[in-house]
């Protein structure tokens, strides 16, 4: 069974750079819409999907994503 995760992006911090986006094997991640207080389009998860690899952590250059693996029973 394959592992299941979400991400949490710190909006205040994101710069919209697209390298989290980039890194993502399963394609769950995009530039959102919304502009935040800086005016940078933040990142965010769109779909279900995610593995908890934390690739997309890894490649932010500004930490400002955080990856949470979810125990499935």
């Amino acid at each position: 069974m394959a592992a299941k995760g979400r991400i949490t992006v710190n909006e205040a911090y994101c710069k919209s750079c697209g390298l989290c986006v980039a890194a993502c094997p399963k394609h769950v991640l995009r530039i959102s819409d919304h502009l935040n207080a800086r005016g940078y389009r933040p990142s965010e998860q769109f779909t279900e999907g995610c593995i908890a690899c934390s690739m997309c952590a890894m490649s932010c250059p500004d930490a400002c994503i955080e990856v949470y693996r979810i125990k499935e029973d």
